[in-house]
């Protein structure tokens, strides 16, 4: 190799084997530092690749565990009202039996029939208030509001905005609307209610601009009425005006879990409660009654089958709950499969990549001190060539 000043080759070559020594340093440190051997997709992007889809799946995956134990959470909730008008069955039935002998007198009957009504109305109680995250579970869970309904498909006429339902039974609701008594009425044939809505009208209409909401909270339905100019409306609502009209209230699937990471029918749970008041189709005691040793005895039938109806009910929900809980299970197998396949290929081998470090550093100060030979050895063999001599 030539001897000169401008190029020294020795110092460039040192230099060049230090700067990869310094990078390979940095990349130790770095992985080191996060734990991970994929820190930017020019570490391994194939990797990255894989890595960020296991990841996702790890993430939905997870979502799907709280999504099923909520799921359970719901479906206990339910299931321990169901218990109580289990036991409150159990009971009618007892004076049933106790008001069908003959040895009881009508004057008898009627205090047995005063507890047999309020076990009735506690049924009913239990099921509207029987809710998780405002939704009420046992008045027909998922139903929904029929598009078709004329009280909205003539909207411009009634003043109709919106109508929602919290746990409505399912079927056909009539409007009675008489005018000039600020009164309205709602009601399905068996369950009516009668609200006033004298203090939020202006006379007999919805004040020019402005929404009011009749809230029928028996039924579990609110109907947004609206005036003249209010916003999204094509029509305005005076006193009257919904006489007649009806509402449809569709039984739905109540509620459609999702216990899977993708979307596929089979990562999906679907769940629906029908209507478990007393005066509803399912149990259908509203007319039942003990007052009579005739009627007390047609009353043992029909509570029976009210017990079955609710023990079957109860029965459906555990048996969905029993499902979650091996899904359940499953998923978190899953999970941990999934997070060890993305562990191997994106977490650092902490005991080889300290020893890389260890190399790195050893290499870097041989360098630094070879770099510095290098520069005054050929320093010193031009000067002597020169004919200079170094004191």
């Amino acid at each position: 190799m030539a001897l000169s000043i401008n190029s020294n080759q020795s110092a460039i070559n040192v230099r060049r084997n230090l700067n990869a020594t310094t990078r390979e340093l940095s990349t130790s440190l770095e992985r080191l530092s996060s734990g991970l051997r994929i820190n930017r997709a020019a570490d391994d992007a194939a990797g990255l690749s894989v890595r960020e889809g296991l990841r996702a799946e790890s993430s939905g995956l997870q979502a799907s565990v709280r999504n099923a134990e909520q799921a359970t959470n719901l479906i206990q909730t339910a299931e321990a009202s169901l218990n109580e008008v289990n036991a409150i069955l159990v009971r009618m039935r007892e004076l049933a039996v106790q008001s069908s002998s003959g040895t009881v007198s009508d004057s008898n009957r009627e205090s047995v029939q005063t507890e047999f009504s309020q076990l009735s109305n506690e049924i009913d109680r239990i099921a509207q208030s029987t809710t998780f995250n405002s939704q009420v579970l046992l008045t027909g869970f998922g139903n929904a509001v029929s598009s078709l309904s004329s009280v909205l498909v003539s909207s411009n006429v009634t003043g109709v905005t919106n109508v929602a339902i919290s746990g409505a039974a399912s079927g056909t609701f009539t409007f009675i609307d008489a005018a000039d008594d600020s009164d309205l009425t709602l009601g399905n044939g068996s369950v009516t209610q009668t609200i006033s809505l004298g203090t939020a009208l202006d006379g007999n209409v919805v004040a020019t601009g402005t929404k009011i909401v009749a809230n029928f909270d028996r039924l579990g339905i609110q109907v947004t009425l609206a005036g003249v100019g209010a916003a999204d409306a094509t029509g305005s609502f005076s006193d009257g005006d919904l006489d007649t009209y009806q509402l449809v209230v569709e039984e739905g699937t109540g509620a459609s879990f999702q216990i899977g990471p993708s979307d596929s029918s089979f990562n999906r749970l679907e769940l629906s409660i029908p209507d478990l008041t007393a005066t509803g189709d399912e149990l259908n005691l509203d007319s039942t009654s003990v007052t009579t040793q005739t009627t007390a005895q047609s009353a043992i039938t029909d509570i029976d089958g009210a017990i079955t109806r609710v023990s079957q009910e109860r029965g459906n929900l555990g048996a969905i709950q029993n499902r979650l809980t091996f899904n359940l299970s499953a998923t978190e197998n899953r999970i941990e499969q999934v997070q060890a396949a993305e562990s191997t290929i994106s977490d650092t081998d902490i005991a080889q990549e300290v020893s890389k470090l260890t190399r790195a550093q050893v290499l870097s100060q041989g360098a630094s001190a070879l770099l510095v030979q290098a520069q005054g050895v050929q320093a010193t063999s031009v000067l002597t060539l020169l004919g200079f001599q170094q004191q």
